[in-house]
């Protein structure tokens, strides 16, 4: 009985530190230009992950990240989520409303123009 109840608990452990990695990847997608500012060869990491962030958004597909998580809450016993990590954990607590396709687009174009800001600032600053 104790051996069942383990292994649930290390699938939990799984599926919960998947889903660290992935907000921090989101964070990191979103926002890992700031860090580019103090250190350069950031942008070596950050660009293709800020192109894969775009692609996931602007084309609707779901992250590797998402079915590995659900695989673990189903080994776990619960029963996972529909659609992805941005739909199921964000998008609630930012927009209350459906996600739609419309959104996805949206949250995709802002990815980009966060980050068009951010690495334009790096490229004046560097200049001066």
């Amino acid at each position: 009985m104790i051996i069942p109840v383990f292994i649930a608990m290390i699938y939990q452990i799984l599926a919960d530190l998947i889903l660290v990695i992935h907000l921090l990847f989101v964070a990191f997608v979103v926002a890992g230009g700031l860090l580019v500012m103090k250190k350069r060869w950031i942008a070596l990491l950050h660009l293709p992950a800020a192109a894969w962030g775009v692609l996931i958004e602007l084309m609707g597909w779901y992250c590797p990240l998402t079915p590995l998580e659900n695989h673990f809450r189903h080994l776990e016993g619960s029963s996972g989520f529909e659609g992805g990590f941005v739909e199921h954990y964000l998008v609630p607590v930012i927009y209350p409303d459906a996600f739609t396709r419309e959104l996805q687009i949206i949250l995709g174009t802002l990815v980009i123009v966060v980050n068009l800001v951010i690495y334009g600032l790096i490229i004046f600053n560097s200049k001066k």
